[in-house]
């Protein structure tokens, strides 16, 4: 079975467009989102512009503030603070990553907890360690819902997660653990990677490195969720997952391109509207 990335973000997003019209209809205010975009990165400006167009089609408000020539820090992290204080945005989505010179973690701690879109500033990210999640980073958070969606049980899986980054591998294990699935976490300096991969029900691969994971590697009936999106040299794009030997043992597979990447805005989206209805007093 392929798990459609597509449809699952197209039943958020028609989530996110009624709580919008419902926001507004009590407030007489739209959620808006501000983006923060430093440097000229090809794929950040691809992924938002691709984030402002979904964020049009549910009504709600994008604010950018694009420095393709760069920012210093000072100019940065004041733009920040004016965002926090302004009270006409609900929402920041600082683009990473940022360019040479500038401390990511800086800069995602400067983002006022009840305005991080992204779920990466340090007190967002404690909560959802204690157990107690305000707001989910959007990778993680969409391939969960991609396993709800299709009626995987999470609870007592043996769920292994390839990848320990703070925006994936990490909130990810932290989402599944909550789920009362039994997790395994693999990165880069884990010996025998297979005989891990070979346990999983559920199986979540966010390495980095196009088709890390390969046929003999996954257990027969297993759930696999591939959040990586590499291009070869031909200009295709895949996965960290080698689709072609990988779905036939699986019990259920998302494809790249289509499967957790169209989540990911979709959760941004949701993140936003929440943020917005928190501060709203709408929530």
């Amino acid at each position: 079975m392929t798990l459609d990335g597509k449809v699952v973000a197209q039943k958020v997003l028609d989530d996110v467009r009624a709580r919008v019209v419902r926001l507004k209809e009590r407030s007489g205010v739209a959620p808006t989102l501000a983006v923060v975009l430093v440097g000229d990165f090809v794929p950040s400006k691809v992924y938002v512009a691709n984030k402002k167009r979904a964020a049009d089609t549910v009504g709600i408000a994008s604010e950018d503030h694009i420095h393709p020539e760069g920012l210093d820090r000072a100019a940065l992290l004041g733009l920040l603070r004016r965002l926090n204080a302004d009270p006409k945005v609900h929402a920041i989505l600082l683009q990473l990553p940022l360019p040479a010179g500038l401390d990511e973690d800086e800069a995602i701690a400067a983002i006022a907890p009840e305005k991080d879109a992204d779920g990466l500033h340090p007190t967002n990210l404690g909560r959802l360690l204690a157990g107690a999640p305000s707001v989910v980073p959007c990778t993680p958070a969409g391939c969960v819902e991609i396993l709800d969606h299709y009626g995987c049980d999470l609870k007592g899986a043996e769920a292994v997660v390839i990848g320990r980054s703070r925006l994936v591998g990490k909130p990810l294990a932290q989402l599944l653990l909550a789920r009362h699935a039994t997790v395994t976490m693999c990165h880069t300096r884990t010996r025998e990677l297979a005989a891990h991969t070979r346990r999983a029900d559920v199986l979540c691969v966010a390495a980095g490195q196009p088709r890390t994971v390969t046929g003999e590697m996954v257990k027969d009936g297993a759930w696999v969720i591939d959040v990586g999106i590499n291009r070869l040299q031909t200009g295709k794009l895949v996965g960290d997952v080698e689709f072609e030997s990988v779905a036939p043992r699986a019990h259920a597979i998302t494809p790249v391109p289509g499967g957790v990447g169209p989540m990911t805005i979709a959760m941004l989206l949701r993140n936003t509207v929440r943020a917005a209805e928190r501060q709203l007093g709408a929530a």
